[in-house]
């Protein structure tokens, strides 16, 4: 914290830099390896998902400080942040962080019908037997939180909390998070959504040390949305149509309520890892060890 304010700005970019090639190399063998497998013939074996589980094996291992070359290990090991989290810490991390995913499920809903907004493109899941859209489901679900918890609360964001404070730290790394959905649309009811999803994972992967304890609440939030949420938002009414029916005041009150079980939980880890400073993280996890030369 006592270096200027350059080499700080110069670390940043270099992380971001490591962030975003991490994510587009993930997320983009994911999307390769499922057009090879089914662009041409939607009833072939799911072979894609099988070879994407190896993949991120092997990003995990590699990420984590295994293999060439061995004088990065160390610094590979310690950005992918994988560190042990206590059981009372995990369970109520992840308590926190479903609260959130809850809310923020709610205000998305909420400003899909307060605000005109083109639904996500989801793949027709009608042309794929259901075993395949089950399995590719299940992956897609897996590949995204991973990636983006390696990258963007592992690698990026535990590089800024080593130079800039907490709060910007969890600030930059939600913005880039957000910027990396930007797929989707530059529609700010969905970016905000992104950028406040992105402060849940940053701050759980914060107060944890950890992001085997983000991880699991991710995966949550891109199931919650692949499956209950964004399939339906092409039918959401506008307020101003008529559709401020009883369902949209449930979901006001959805997001409100569980916004504010979240701060509360959130309050409890903060708590708990002041009492608890093993439980932050502070032992590395054996799954992230690298080898010995």
């Amino acid at each position: 914290m006592t270096q200027s304010v350059g080499p700080k700005i110069g670390t940043a970019f270099a992380a971001a830099v490591v962030a975003f090639v991490i994510l587009f190399f993930g997320q983009g063998l994911w999307t390769a390896l499922l057009v090879l497998n089914l662009g041409h013939n939607p009833t072939a074996l799911p072979w894609s998902v099988v070879a994407m589980a190896g993949v991120l094996w092997l990003m995990w291992q590699y990420l984590g400080g295994r293999w060439w070359p061995r004088s990065t290990s160390e610094t590979r090991r310690r950005c992918l942040r994988a560190n042990r989290v206590s059981p009372v810490m995990l369970s109520l991390s992840f308590l926190a962080g479903v609260m959130a995913v809850i809310a923020l499920a709610g205000l998305w809903i909420v400003f899909f019908q307060l605000v005109r907004t083109p639904a996500n493109i989801l793949a027709d899941a009608a042309k794929y037997p259901l075993l395949t859209v089950v399995l590719v489901t299940i992956m897609s679900s897996l590949v995204s939180p991973i990636v983006e918890e390696i990258a963007f609360r592992g690698y990026f964001q535990g590089t800024l909390e080593r130079v800039f404070p907490v709060s910007i730290a969890v600030f930059v790394s939600s913005l880039l998070f957000m910027l990396a959905h930007v797929n989707h649309g530059w529609y700010w009811p969905k970016l905000t959504v992104y950028f406040l999803a992105g402060v849940t994972f940053g701050l759980i992967a914060w107060l944890t040390n950890s992001i085997l304890a983000s991880l699991p609440v991710h995966i949550v939030g891109d199931l919650t949305f692949f499956l209950l949420v964004w399939p339906r938002d092409s039918s959401r009414m506008l307020v101003s149509a008529g559709g401020a029916d009883r369902w949209f005041w449930i979901h006001v009150a959805q997001a409100a309520i569980f916004s504010i079980g979240a701060l509360i939980v959130f309050v409890r880890v903060a708590k708990v890892r002041r009492s608890e400073p093993q439980a932050s993280g502070e032992i590395p996890a054996n799954l992230a060890k690298p080898e010995r030369p």
